[in-house]
């Protein structure tokens, strides 16, 4: 099993910055294939995280229109496996408040996501 704990959320005013952090533990890290983070805007279901940006361990990144340019999604390279990734997020805005979470992908059988608890990023205007 995999466990992910986020770090770095908080409260910034607009136009500011925030570094969100993802850090992978536990077995089968040699199986993730990709990391991501998804945002929960306040109100919104589950089923309605937004996918913010991923990272696969090939070093491809892929980022939602709203936050291109503004966001980025790298990794610890001290670690062999794909475990430590981080959100630099700059430019905020009150439309980026959220939980984000923090999510991994295990790409060998049985497939699964592995998630985050989630932090806290709030944007006051």
């Amino acid at each position: 099993q995999v466990q992910l704990v986020e770090s770095g959320g908080g409260l910034v005013q607009a136009g500011g910055s925030l570094k969100l952090s993802c850090v992978a533990s536990g077995s089968g890290l040699d199986a993730i294939g990709s990391m991501s983070w998804y945002r929960q805007a306040p109100g919104k279901q589950r089923e309605a995280r937004e996918l913010v940006a991923t990272l696969t361990a090939g070093g491809s990144t892929n980022y939602a229109n709203s936050v291109k340019g503004r966001f980025t999604i790298f990794r610890d390279r001290t670690t062999t496996y794909l475990q430590t990734v981080f959100l630099q997020m700059d430019k905020l805005s009150p439309d980026d408040t959220a939980v984000y979470y923090c999510s991994a992908a295990r790409i060998w059988v049985p497939r699964t996501n592995y998630w985050g608890q989630g932090t806290q990023v709030t944007v006051s205007s």
